[in-house]
């Protein structure tokens, strides 16, 4: 690949340039290529920081090698959008994102590579944001370089919107903020706690309707730290309803019937589910939003708690 250094690059380093010249790739693949001598400056090899004059030639060689190692696998996708760029998938749940320590097959990343086998040479297979085994919705997976480039700039940004609905146990007067440091469990490594000197993360919660013992939250981050919602709504005293990590056990509401008892025993996972996801398409710049409905379980959950609040009246 060709360009030429505009006029206005002259006293930058050479790393920046080549960054705004060819933005479909990742600084950290840019930086990787320089020293590989397959990034050049008028035929020669240079240092990440050398002075530009302007105007030289530059030459970049592309070589889009495999990203990840998982195998493809036939597992049904329900994709929400699709276009060159980039697709919307609304994930279930129990769908592990990316494959790991004792999950390498089965997951979404498998999927994707079967559906479009060119994924296989972008990091991650294009997933730049992840939900949590049992949480339920909307994500963007990238389908080439120039698109995961500009969306994980985007979503270190904070220019992609995600909305969460959560089902927790308590019932909240009203919503709020939650601004709290998160980090590593000091004790177990599967879990994340509120700890100072932890990340910045923040979460805006707002109660859309109040049960006998629940609530139906509508939740929005700021950040997006790991199992942030969870980790926050627990630490605000109103934890998920079937968080295994967080929960806090069941929580029945005095005189509660048969079905509402059972419904509430047989959630196995956290209530959660992105239900809502906007941002503006990495290269058409259009406005894209999606809306996902809540699984059967967490709608059946719902019913459940409103038959009993009706019940109650």
């Amino acid at each position: 690949m060709h360009a030429v250094a505009p006029p206005e690059a002259a006293g930058r380093r050479f790393d920046q340039v080549l960054a705004g010249l060819f933005p479909e790739y990742s600084r950290s693949r840019l930086a990787a290529w320089i020293k590989a001598g397959k990034a050049k400056l008028d035929g020669a090899v240079v240092a990440p920081r050398h002075a530009m004059r302007g105007g030289e030639q530059v030459e970049l060689i592309v070589t889009e090698e495999a990203q990840v190692d998982a195998a493809p696998e036939p597992i049904a996708l329900k994709i929400v959008h699709e276009d060159a760029d980039l697709l919307v998938i609304d994930k279930p749940p129990g769908l592990v994102v990316h494959p790991g320590a004792g999950n390498r097959a089965g997951t979404l990343q498998n999927a994707l590579l079967h559906f479009d086998p060119q994924l296989a040479i972008v990091p991650r297979a294009g997933i730049v944001h992840r939900l949590d085994k049992d949480t339920s919705g909307l994500l963007v997976v990238a389908r080439n370089l120039r698109a995961h480039a500009a969306l994980v700039a985007m979503l270190a940004a904070r220019e992609i919107h995600r909305r969460y609905a959560a089902i927790v146990n308590g019932v909240p007067v009203a919503g709020g903020a939650i601004d709290a440091p998160l980090a590593r469990h000091p004790q177990d490594r599967l879990r994340r706690a509120v700890r100072d000197g932890g990340k910045p993360a923040r979460t805006h919660y707002r109660v859309r309707e109040k049960f006998r013992a629940h609530a139906l939250l509508q939740c929005e981050l700021e950040s997006g730290r790991t199992h942030q919602i969870r980790v926050h709504m627990a630490h605000a005293g109103y934890p998920l309803v079937g968080d295994p990590l967080y929960g806090g056990g069941l929580k029945l509401p005095r005189g509660a019937g048969a079905r509402l008892s059972e419904t509430l025993r047989g959630f196995k996972r956290q209530a959660l589910h992105a239900e809502h996801l906007e941002f503006m398409h990495p290269v058409s710049g259009e406005t894209l939003s999606f809306d996902a409905k809540p699984p059967e379980d967490f709608s059946e959950l719902l019913r459940a708690l409103r038959n009993d609040a009706e019940a109650a009246q």
